[in-house]
Order: C-alpha cells, then structure tokens, then sequence
C-alpha cells in the first residue's frame, strides 16, 4: 500500500511544495512517501519549480485504500473526495482544526504559524534531516507567498526566521526581491479565462451547513483587473448557480496598498455588512488592510453562520 503527502484541492505554492518537503523528509527518516497533487499548478507554483529544477508532483485524485499525510489543510471540503476510504496518517497544516477524523492514532503538526512549510522546517529540526538547497528554496518561496513577503497578519516570527535560514541554505541573498519576482508571476492575469483566475486560489467552505466559496488573487496593482471586473462578477455569479452555493466571495489583493476588492455574489445583500462592518456598493467592498482569506475573511463569515 503506497503512502502519500498531499495538500488541498485547488492546490496553491504551500500544498505543492509543501508535498514535496514532506515527501522528502519521510523518505530520510525510513518512510517511503510520495508526493501529489489534487489539482492543476498555479503560474506561480510552476515559477518555483522551475527555479529550482524540480518537476510537479503526480496528480493524483482518488486515494482509497492508500495511506495520506494532509499538507495545508484539515477539511474534508478541500481534501481527496474519498479521503474516507484511505488510512489517515497525520496532518500538517498552519490552519484552524477542522473536520477530518481518523479511526487510529495520527502524527498532527499543526501551528499558528504563516505557513505550512515553516512548520514542515521544525519538522525537519526535529528529525535533524538536513534539507537540500532546491528544496529550501522552494520551501522560502512557499512562505514568501502565504506571508505575501511578511505583510500578511498572519506572518509570525517563526516564519520569518525560517526564511532567512533557508535563504542560507539556499544561498538566496536577497529573498525579499524573490518574492516581489514571485508576486510579479502572481499578477500575470491578462489573456486568462475568467474562470481559470477565480479558480487560481479558490477554496470551499462548509460554514454550520452554509456552502460558501472564496477567492484570492494576489497583485502588486489592482489596477490590472479595472476592465475585467465585470466578466469576473459574472463568473462568481455563474459559479454560485453552478455550485450551489450561498455566496461566492472573490478577493482582489492589492500587495502594495495593504488591501483587498471584495467582489461578492450572495443570497444575503448585507453579509459583508454583518461579517465586516461594510456594506457593499454594487456587489464591491474595499477592505483596507485585509490581505489574509484564513485570518481576515474566513473567521468573520464563520461568525456570521455559527
């Protein structure tokens, strides 16, 4: 029975490196582990394993009867759709606890903490397993972009101390215009289908049985999505009807500005108004300061359908 180190569907940079980091450690430590995927390589996952030389994980959708480390997530929404069909392992993840189980004894890593990746860098402590360059420069990657460069409220000391360790590693000097190079991949959204950029970092969630979708796009200027807006509500709106969802919430990061677009389509015309304290004006809110969907997003809406 082959055992497996995968993240979330709709995987970002931290589920795919972070397979593979976890993949490799396992391997050092006498447990064969292979790395996978749950879905199609971002732009900017495909900059980093590029970079660095390494290839993308398998891409993997079905794990019944397979043994699965979780990377980057603990909901069954984001996991393997037959998660329940596999032997649970363990969990590594920088998120809040949420809803899978397992029937046996688990190994749980889980920090509140930036990233997924800097908790798999006390992993690698722990076991004393030296990491190799590429994959510590991925790993700095990883955690570059889910801090977007330290800005994000959920960056903590921890992560920045892993960065500027691997960056040694890695014999990266100036990580900080990395990752700027990395945001720069991030906001190359013109001639992309509509639905392909709401897709790019799109989770679901299950809020106290309300079925809400969110998504994040990531820029160094706003101003790129001016004339596409439109088609970008009309997708979330087909989305909506297609899923049948609640509310479909698309947030338009700003990295230099320290903020976010919400664009929402929802049952409920004053839901931002009860999770965020502003109404929105034709389906569009400016939050200021809200870089962070686990942080700054999910927690308020969950308050809104507990």
């Amino acid at each position: 029975m082959a055992v497996y180190a995968v993240g979330h569907k709709v995987p970002d940079s931290d589920s795919i490196v972070g397979a593979i980091a976890l993949a490799y450690l396992k391997n050092q430590i006498g447990e064969e582990v292979i790395p996978s995927r749950l879905g199609e390589l971002s732009p900017e996952t495909q900059f980093i394993l590029d970079k660095f030389g390494f290839e993308a994980p398998e891409l993997k959708l079905s794990y019944a009867g397979e043994s699965l480390y979780i990377v980057d997530h603990s909901d069954i929404a984001l996991a393997p759709d037959d998660v329940a069909e596999a032997t649970l392992l363990g969990i590594v993840d920088h998120h809040k606890l949420g809803d899978l189980t397992s029937d046996t004894p688990l190994e749980c890593w889980i920090r509140p903490v930036g990233c997924s990746n800097t908790v798999i860098k006390m992993m690698y402590d722990f076991h004393n397993v030296e990491i190799p360059k590429a994959i510590a420069g991925m790993m700095l990657c990883a955690i570059l972009s889910d801090t977007v460069v330290f800005k994000s409220p959920t960056c903590t000391t921890a992560d920045i101390r892993c960065v500027e360790v691997l960056a040694e590693i890695a014999g990266i000097e100036d990580f900080k215009a990395l990752g700027m190079e990395m945001f720069e991949v991030k906001s190359a959204v013109l001639n992309t289908p509509m639905r392909d950029l709401v897709m790019r970092d799109f989770k679901n969630f299950n809020m106290n049985g309300t079925k809400i979708g969110i998504g994040q796009l990531e820029v160094i200027d706003l101003a790129i999505f001016d004339k596409m807006k439109p088609e970008l509500e009309a997708d979330i709106a087909k989305l909506r009807s297609e899923e049948g969802q609640h509310s479909v919430l698309l947030l338009l990061t700003d990295i230099m500005k320290e903020g976010s677009e919400l664009l929402i389509i929802s049952d409920d015309e004053q839901l931002t108004e009860k999770a965020f304290g502003k109404s929105t004006v034709d389906g569009k809110v400016w939050l200021d300061g809200v870089l962070s969907r686990k942080k700054q997003i999910v927690p308020p809406l969950e308050k809104v359908f507990a």
